[in-house]
């Protein structure tokens, strides 16, 4: 089955706006393009429903109704129950409440396990559990191909490791780690596990229940959502972990671990989410519940994506001027390409930017990986990022346009 992008193209909104035309998208790592339905619900809750939700009157009982909706359906994609899915801020806010309740948890001696591989959303708040005393152990990159070896985590694991925070993909290596196999590594050795799926969300949602990690974390307007992030977490270790919201919340799961009020009006919207993956479904002929379609749609995005993808390495890997970071072929990595230059990233971002290329240039806040792999953070890389909604004709576009810069 391939994937129409006519169609797909014709739920964006950007694809008709005469300010954006012309304009080949190539930063998608920072923030997708979001679909019609979504900007549809924004607007309807802000015209219709703009009260406090779950009172007695007709537009706050729609306003409720509409939030419960977009919590119900996403958990049922990621095959999850509707109270493990929960909306905050932002993801890296979700991770500090989370790691905030790891710290009051956790006992003396009890280790951590962080990667240097990772966003540092995903690293930073994890590894200031040091400055309380926890023994924080990392699981480092290979610093020529920037992969992490599930061997080098075995060999970190014992009996006081209480978690292992991981990556889904790096936002800089782009290299897709084994989530089963790591989750069943960890889990063995009597650890949780936190995935950081903000860089692979958007390339189709992840069956959460049937990979098995504990926690799951990625962002809504990186998944051609609102500004919200999105956390699962697991029922089992949400009950075990102290509440961090109003002490008359510790009863509902999905509210143990947003202490802050949510955005009522994002969250509803977040509902847009799942009318686009089951307007991808139907479109294309995907049945079944909601994870079969939710699992059909990624399918058809990641065939899209690759095909794409490989062209774009093949022209990279043997360029003199160019460092490739990351995995060479497209199955083993999402489309999110960053390349070391011998000059700043952001200098040939700008150049491309004359060429009708949107990309972007700098560390993408992963100082870490990028030193780790003798990148200077300073410089930073460029990077080229794009989702199933981009063409062919603009991949295209864009090696012209580096050909003509490198």
């Amino acid at each position: 089955m391939t994937l129409d992008t006519d169609f797909v193209r014709a739920q964006f909104p950007a694809f008709a706006e005469p300010s954006l035309e012309g304009q080949a998208f190539f930063e998608n790592a920072g923030g997708s393009y979001t679909c019609a339905p979504v900007i549809a619900r924004l607007e309807r809750y802000y015209r219709q429903r703009k009260v406090q939700p779950y009172a007695p009157y007709e537009a706050s009982q729609l306003a409720g109704a509409e939030m419960d909706e977009a919590r119900a359906r996403l958990a049922a994609m990621m095959g999850v129950a509707t109270d493990e899915l929960s909306f905050g801020p932002s993801t890296t806010q979700n991770t500090y409440v989370l790691a905030q309740a790891f710290r009051q948890w956790m006992e003396p001696g009890d280790a951590i396990i962080v990667t240097n591989q990772d966003h540092e959303a995903n690293s930073g708040p994890w590894r200031r559990l040091a400055d309380a005393g926890f023994e924080v152990r990392e699981w480092k990159i290979n610093p020529e191909s920037g992969l992490l070896d599930p061997a080098d985590l075995e060999n970190l694991l014992d009996d006081r490791v209480r978690l292992v925070c991981f990556p889904h993909c790096s936002n800089v290596v782009g290299a897709i780690n084994p989530v089963v196999e790591i989750t069943a590594l960890a889990h063995a050795a009597g650890a949780f596990v936190c995935v950081d799926g903000v860089s692979y969300a958007p390339h189709g949602l992840p069956d959460v229940g049937g990979m098995g990690p504990d926690i799951y974390l990625f962002s809504a307007y990186k998944t051609y959502g609102p500004h919200q992030g999105i956390m699962v977490i697991r029922r089992e270790l949400g009950n075990l972990l102290p509440n961090q919201a109003h002490y008359f919340n510790a009863g509902t799961l999905y509210k143990r671990f947003t202490p802050a009020g949510p955005d009522h009006a994002q969250v509803a919207a977040s509902a847009g989410m799942a009318d686009y993956i089951d307007d991808l479904a139907t479109h294309h002929g995907i049945t079944g519940d909601a994870v079969t379609r939710a699992v059909g749609v990624h399918d058809l995005m990641r065939g899209h994506e690759t095909a794409l993808l490989q062209p774009l390495l093949d022209f990279l890997k043997d360029r003199n001027s160019a460092r490739l970071i990351g995995p060479v072929e497209a199955e083993q990595k999402a489309p999110t390409v960053a390349v070391a230059l011998n000059r700043p990233g952001a200098e040939a971002a700008a150049q491309l930017a004359q060429h009708g290329i949107m990309a972007g240039g700098g560390d993408f806040y992963a100082v870490r990986p990028l030193t780790a792999m003798g990148v200077d953070p300073e410089r930073g890389v460029l990077r080229l990022s794009f989702v199933h909604y981009t063409t062919r004709a603009e991949v295209d576009k864009l090696l012209t346009a580096l050909d003509d810069i490198l």
